[in-house]
C-alpha cells in the first residue's frame, strides 16, 4: 500500500487520522523527527512515501519546520509536499511559494480570528488536485456554510494587524516566562534557546516567530497546571488557538488526548505542559495576570527573585 512520513510532532487529531482513517485503508505513516533532516531524509529514501507531512510549528511544542528543505526532499523522492501552515498563518510564511504542493489551515484559528468559526481551507499547487479534493469534500459534506464563509472573509481583513500584535506580544511574554522561577522550560521559536530558533529566522524573515507559547511548569503535575489555570482571570481555558482574546490549554487531555502515555512522553508532552495562544490584549496585562497565579501557590518563588520585575 501507500505510505505517508510525517513529523512526530503534530496535532494529536492529525495522528488519530492517519491512523484511524487511513491506516484501515491501507495506507502506513512513518513518524519521524522533522528536526533531523539527515534522519528525515533516510526514512523518505527507504520508505518511498506518496505523501510527505509537516506542520510549519508544530503543536504543541512549538517545533519550526524547514519547508525549503524538507519540499525539496519530498519531491527528490516523487513524493507530494502537505504542509499545516495554521499556526505560522500566511502572514509569517506562504508554503506554496517555497515549492509546497498542498497548503491546509484551520480557518477556525487565525484566519477567521474571533472564535466563531469552524472551518478548514486547502490550497493546492495545481487545478487538477484542487478539482478532485472540491468533489471529495463536497461529497463528503465538508462544505463551508454561507455565514462561516462570510466570517472567515471579515476576519482575513485583518489577519496581518491580528498576527503582528499577537506575535509581539508572544514574544514579551515568552522572555518573561524564560525568566521566572516557577516554570521549568519554555517553547517558544523566538527564544534564542530554542532548538529552531535559527531555522525559524529564515522561514519567517526574523521578525516575526508565532503568537503561541509552551510552558512546562517547575515541579507540577495535572494538580498543580489545574489550580494555575484555575487563577487566571484574563486568559480563557478553550481548546484552539488564534483568538483575539489569550486562551490556555492542557494538551495531556485536549488536542492530545487519543495518544498513549508513551506516545505523549515520546514528545515531550508532559503533565506540567500548558500551551498559551496569545491574543491581542496588552502583554503587560497578561504578565500580570500569569504572575498573580504564578504565585499563588506558596511553594512558587516571585518572578523578581530571578531578576524579572513582577507587572
Amino acid at each position: 500500500g501507500d505510505a505517508i512520513v510525517s513529523s512526530r510532532d503534530i496535532y494529536g487529531a492529525t495522528q488519530s487520522l492517519f491512523r484511524e482513517i487511513l491506516e484501515p485503508l491501507g495506507v502506513r505513516t512513518c513518524l519521524t523527527d522533522q528536526g533531523d533532516l539527515d534522519a528525515f531524509r533516510a526514512l523518505v529514501s527507504t520508505v518511498r512515501p506518496r505523501l510527505v507531512f509537516v506542520e510549519s510549528i508544530s503543536n504543541p511544542l512549538l517545533r519550526v519546520a524547514d519547508v525549503p528543505a524538507i519540499v525539496a526532499l519530498a519531491h527528490d523522492a516523487g513524493a507530494a509536499a502537505v504542509v499545516d501552515a495554521t499556526f505560522a498563518s500566511p502572514r509569517l510564511v506562504r508554503p506554496l511559494a517555497l515549492g509546497a504542493d498542498i497548503v491546509v489551515h484551520s480557518s477556525t484559528k487565525y484566519l477567521n480570528g474571533h472564535g466563531d468559526v469552524t472551518g478548514g481551507i486547502v490550497v493546492c499547487r495545481d487545478t487538477d488536485t484542487a478539482q478532485k479534493l472540491r468533489r471529495i469534500s463536497k461529497l463528503a459534506g465538508a462544505v463551508l456554510g454561507p455565514t462561516e464563509a462570510y466570517l472567515t472573509l471579515r476576519g482575513l481583513k485583518t489577519l496581518s494587524l491580528r498576527v503582528v500584535q499577537q506575535c509581539r506580544s508572544a514574544a514579551t511574554i515568552a522572555t518573561y516566562f524564560e525568566n521566572h522561577s516557577a516554570i521549568e522550560r519554555v517553547h517558544y521559536p523566538g527564544l534564542a534557546s530554542h532548538r529552531d530558533f535559527e531555522v525559524a529566522g529564515r522561514l519567517f524573515g526574523g521578525e516575526l516567530f508565532g503568537a503561541v507559547v509552551s510552558v512546562e511548569l517547575r515541579r507540577a503535575g495535572r494538580a498543580e497546571v489545574f489550580a494555575f489555570m484555575d487563577r487566571l482571570r484574563l486568559c480563557a481555558v478553550a481548546p484552539t488557538v488564534g483568538d483575539i482574546y489569550t486562551q490556555i490549554l492542557y494538551p495531556r487531555i485536549a488536542s492530545h488526548r487519543d495518544l498513549t502515555p508513551a506516545e505523549r512522553a515520546a514528545l515531550g508532552i508532559g503533565d506540567n505542559l500548558v500551551r498559551i495562544s496569545v491574543g491581542i490584549e496588552e502583554p503587560e496585562d497578561l504578565i500580570g495576570d500569569f504572575e498573580q497565579a504564578l504565585v499563588g501557590d506558596s511553594a512558587v518563588e516571585p518572578a523578581d527573585s530571578r531578576g524579572v520585575e513582577p507587572a
